[in-house]
């Protein structure tokens, strides 16, 4: 199993609520909400390194030849 560290966070009441419906909407804990939240940032901002599993389908890239590119 993973180990995890754990981490007091200090966030206003309002986003903490937010939070909360957020992550009853998709049936997930609040703490398993502000991760995935977090995880999601850190990708989007390329901060992760990116792993790829064998049977895990690659997205083409959108600069390569398989796109052609508009000439607008």
């Amino acid at each position: 199993m993973t180990k995890r560290d754990s981490y007091l966070l200090r966030i206003k009441p309002e986003m903490l609520e937010a939070l909360r419906r957020w992550a009853d909407d998709e049936f997930r804990s609040l703490n398993g909400q502000i991760e995935c939240v977090l995880h999601k940032a850190l990708e989007y901002s390329g901060r992760l390194p990116k792993v790829s599993t064998p049977s895990e389908p690659q997205e083409p890239d959108p600069q390569s030849q398989e796109y052609p590119q508009s000439q607008e």
